[in-house]
């Protein structure tokens, strides 16, 4: 290797080589699309095997072409297919031809997002497609860019940032809002003098089944797991709001502080969508921060079919907003709105090396003042180019198409007496199982936490090894995905319904598959 095959430059010979390597890279890629299944490679120990047996380091590089050979016999043959409709177990999918070319464009060029300096149109762009959002999701429309210099400091406009990812998203919404609390209840800067001397007593409230994320972003927030209070959720899976009112006025008088309501709109096994509406008045009521987790559903927005299933968002202070989950684009792309931006100064700090006072006078906008990170990829690119591509009525042929074939696979569950499904999909998520009649004429059980009273301990145990077994097959003797969780306390197989080339043919075919596997593990 010598300094003329290092990086893309203005010389003729390097952007020759990037051609070859990108032209050669693309090949390899659609040459290991052999067949339509979801996974090909061996299981978990012998794959091992194959990849430690490969130097990773050695005294020598062995260069491109030998590294190359390696790519194609090790790594590409056993990487999950997530375009493949065999592929429907997580919150994550296929990736749109347009985003991945974004992806090409971002890694050559290497923007990161910290600074204008380091990003000048890649900053810009993010500004607008953050306030395209902020309108996509009901926030108050916010200031033109050319207006923006004139409009006073008082004069509220939404704002928001992109994330590494849903958790993050939560992180930085949970951060703003302790310090809004603090600020506007309190009378305290957390930011320049710490938490208050009371910290101990501010609650934050969240489903029992929402995501993890708001545990982990109490800890490093100094509050803890302690200031977390899980809401029990009703036989839909929803924020159960009786509840929620009963634990808001128990902490009151236990002389807790209650700060903040995380509304759900997606868990990531049901895909439920919590009463926003109800959480937004009482937000209200008691002089809290709303917050929505709409990593999973925030693609709902774009469906004209299902769109007003999400409207109630436009009630929340804040929102997180996922692109590698419905929106279909690559690891990473997610963003954090907030209805009043000028909460994010929660986030500001200046330094003379990157984020100078005297450049947001001559109208550099350095993106770390809104950021938990500093180097940030533009994954806004992927958004921008994608948007324009597909429309507002493309995308919700899209959405539409994923969420028509979770409530048509719902029917087809409801009519056959071989499955036992544990709630009515709100998105595109359906959870179910392989049961005997007895438990399947008895489905209820499974939404309201009773499965296991409904069979003998023993036999209980067998079906759950059955669905266990029968997802395992699935993977490795026909190349199918799907997932598995736990529901009333029985072992669950869950679809989740990303890919709109899913067809309800494929549904029926797999729904077959699965019950032949079931009555092989069950004699």
């Amino acid at each position: 290797m010598t300094e003329k095959d290092l990086f893309i430059t203005e010389n003729d010979a390097d952007k020759q080589l990037y051609e070859d390597i990108i032209t050669r890279t693309a090949k390899a890629i659609k040459d290991a699309f052999i067949n339509d299944k979801a996974y090909t490679g061996p299981e978990p120990f012998d794959l091992k095997k194959v990849v430690e047996a490969v130097e990773i380091l050695p005294d020598e590089g062995i260069g491109f072409e030998n590294a190359f050979d390696r790519l194609n016999e090790v790594v590409l043959p056993n990487l999950l297919r997530t375009p493949s409709a065999d592929y429907m177990a997580h919150l994550h999918g296929p990736s749109l031809l347009e985003t991945i070319a974004s992806e090409l464009v971002i890694s050559t060029f290497n923007q990161s997002m910290d600074s204008w300096d380091q990003s000048p149109v890649a900053t810009e762009i993010e500004v607008a497609v953050i306030r395209e959002l902020c309108r996509l999701f009901g926030y108050t429309a916010a200031v033109p860019a050319s207006e923006s210099a004139s409009v006073p400091e008082s004069v509220s406009a939404p704002d928001g940032v992109f994330t590494s990812g849903g958790s993050q998203s939560n992180e930085t919404a949970l951060l703003i809002a302790r310090d809004w609390f603090c600020n506007e209840k309190l009378h305290l800067d957390v930011k320049k003098f710490g938490l208050p001397e009371n910290f101990t007593k501010l609650r934050l409230y969240t489903s029992e089944i929402s995501h993890f994320s708001m545990e982990k972003a109490c800890h490093i927030m100094g509050l803890g797991y302690q200031s977390v209070v899980k809401v029990p959720v009703d036989e839909k899976q929803k924020m159960d709001i009786a509840a929620l009112k009963h634990l808001l006025a128990s902490d009151v008088a236990a002389g807790n502080i209650p700060f903040c309501v995380v509304a759900t709109c997606g868990t990531t096994d049901f895909g439920s969508i919590d009463p926003m509406k109800e959480i937004a008045a009482l937000c209200e009521e008691y002089g809290m921060w709303m917050h929505v987790d709409a990593a999973y559903g925030s693609g709902v927005i774009m469906s004209d079919d299902y769109r007003a299933r999400v409207a109630d968002i436009a009630l929340s202070d804040s929102v997180t907003v996922d692109f590698h989950k419905m929106f279909m684009m690559p690891v990473s792309c997610s963003a954090v709105l907030i209805k009043d931006g000028r909460d994010m100064q929660a986030l500001t700090i200046h330094a003379d090396y990157l984020n100078r006072e005297e450049d947001e006078e001559d109208g550099y906008t350095n993106l770390v003042d809104k950021s938990i990170q500093t180097t940030r990829r533009f994954d806004a690119l992927k958004v921008w180019l994608s948007f324009q591509i597909r429309g507002r009525n493309g995308w919700s042929t899209l959405i539409s198409t994923s969420m028509n074939n979770a409530a048509y696979l719902y029917g087809q569950f409801l009519q056959d007496p071989a499955f036992a499904v544990v709630t009515e999909p709100e998105i595109s998520s359906v959870v179910f199982r392989l049961a005997p009649p007895s438990e399947s004429a008895h489905a209820d059980a499974l939404k309201s936490g009773n499965g296991a009273g409904l069979l003998h301990a023993a036999e209980a145990f067998r079906w759950d090894e059955v669905n266990k077994k029968v997802r395992r097959s699935l993977i490795h003797e026909h190349g199918v995905v799907i997932g598995q969780t736990v529901a009333g306390g029985r072992v669950c197989l869950k679809f989740t319904l990303l890919n709109p080339r899913i067809t309800h043919e494929k549904l029926d075919a797999l729904l077959s598959l699965i019950k032949t596997l079931g009555a092989r593990f069950s004699c």
